[in-house]
């Protein structure tokens, strides 16, 4: 069995999660401790309470969905489970560098908060959209997007057959809606994020990211174990080359369904997605029906995990 470990990205956040191993382990209390003390708010509190507004915004959102994905991680291996990779989608990306130990998880709490910050700055509120459109493939989207009239849109998560998220101008968004639609699209959906990531709306943020991450004191190691990044779906190997494809991440789109392909062509044949939600499981069952999958986001979910692993 080789066993990677997947992790959400944003959209995955709900209020309450992460309470569960907080409540069952000691270990995860002492990480909300070093979360609460690096952010100099209650991550705690807002992750397990609420509002959900306050955790809904994207600076706060990013570091709690970490936290809540490396207290499900820090359990998982402290139960003797270990990757041969591991991958996130887009923001996920980073609890995967902490799992490869590349970043410490001060310096991840540090980074996420910077990227979240960078991004809600970068495009002001109600200018940009992100949609998910069900039912086409990827060529007949690109097409879509290069024929919207009325303003900038672009593929923005290659996720799985049939589901692509576009992002852009809110109106060409709009546009490309209706045009997939008419295509033959199954559906399409407006995604309830505060910004469009993955575009070249993010020129600015990712410009401002690069300079955080090569300029501030934030550290980073050659990885422990394979990481594969989405923004190209690659393994890497190399700090500088973790570096530039965090940055590309922000205004490229994220390779999710090339990054399974490539960890499967590697021999990877059972993922775990490790934190809140189970979004990759069901776009990883898309892409690769005959791998197993499993969940660790609470205490039966990771009962049920090592039960299933050691069977």
């Amino acid at each position: 069995m080789k066993i990677a470990f997947v992790f959400p990205g944003q959209g995955s956040q709900h209020v309450g999660m992460g309470k569960d191993l907080y409540d069952g382990f000691d270990e995860v209390k002492t990480l909300y401790k070093e979360a609460n003390e690096t952010l100099n708010y209650d991550v705690a509190e807002l992750s397990f309470n609420g509002p959900e507004e306050e955790l809904n915004l994207t600076e706060k959102t990013q570091p709690c969905l970490l936290t809540a994905s490396i207290a499900a991680f820090r359990v998982l291996t402290a139960k003797g489970v270990q990757p041969s990779a591991v991958a996130g989608h887009s923001l996920g990306e980073y609890s995967a560098l902490v799992a490869a130990e590349v970043l410490s998880f001060k310096d991840a709490l540090k980074v996420t908060e910077m990227r979240g910050r960078l991004m809600q700055e970068a495009v002001p509120e109600g200018k940009g959209l992100m949609a998910a459109i069900l039912g086409l493939e990827r060529g007949k989207v690109d097409e879509i997007c290069n024929s919207v009239k009325s303003g900038y849109v672009t593929a923005a998560n290659y996720n799985c057959p049939g589901q692509i998220v576009i992002s852009g101008e809110k109106p060409a968004v709009e546009e490309a809606m209706k045009l997939s639609k008419e295509a033959g699209a199954k559906r399409t959906v407006a995604l309830s994020v505060s910004v469009p990531s993955h575009c070249r709306l993010m020129d600015e943020a990712s410009k401002k990211l690069s300079e955080f991450l090569f300029l501030s004191d934030i550290r980073m190691n050659e990885p422990k174990t394979p990481v594969v990044s989405n923004a190209d779906g690659i393994f890497l190997s190399t700090v500088d080359g973790i570096k530039a494809a965090l940055v590309k991440q922000l205004n490229n789109p994220v390779l999710w369904e090339d990054s399974i392909i490539a960890m499967t062509k590697a021999g990877i044949d059972t993922f775990i997605e490790v934190g809140p939600g189970k979004v990759l499981s069901g776009l990883i069952k898309r892409i690769a029906p005959d791998v197993k999958i499993f969940t660790v986001n609470n205490r039966e979910s990771l009962e049920k995990t090592l039960s299933e692993l050691n069977s």
